[in-house]
């Protein structure tokens, strides 16, 4: 299984920005997925995530600007970012929770290999 994130750059303050992450390789069930994000010298911090019922949570600094989503037909999960503030540059990284087959079932966290966004004018 890997996770494959696109979509980061650089983007002025107050603009907007949406991340993809696609899941390939087997698995058995989507627990849950989410963004995560890590400045210098911050520790990783939950963006967004979306559980495999659909129910979602935000971090406090992005509500009503962070939406999260995700396409099942596809195996991919979406950030959009609005109103994007210099505080957001960060690395992003995709999670997903998912239980695969191993010779048996095993629930196992995978991570993409991150992208930066940069907010700066």
């Amino acid at each position: 299984v890997q996770l494959v994130e696109s979509g980061g750059g650089l983007v002025q303050p107050g603009g907007s920005a949406t991340l993809s992450c696609v899941i390939s390789g087997a698995f058995i069930r989507l627990n849950s997925m989410g963004w995560y994000r890590q400045s210098p010298g911050k520790r990783r911090e939950l963006v967004a995530d979306l559980t495999g019922g659909g129910r979602t949570r935000y971090t406090d600094a992005v509500k009503g600007r962070f939406s999260i989503s995700r396409d099942n037909s596809k195996n991919t999960m979406y950030l959009q970012m609005n109103d994007l503030k210099p505080e957001d540059t960060a690395v992003y990284y995709c999670n997903a929770d998912l239980t695969i087959d191993a010779g048996f079932e095993i629930e196992y966290d995978f991570w993409g290999q991150g992208t930066q966004v940069t907010v700066s004018s």
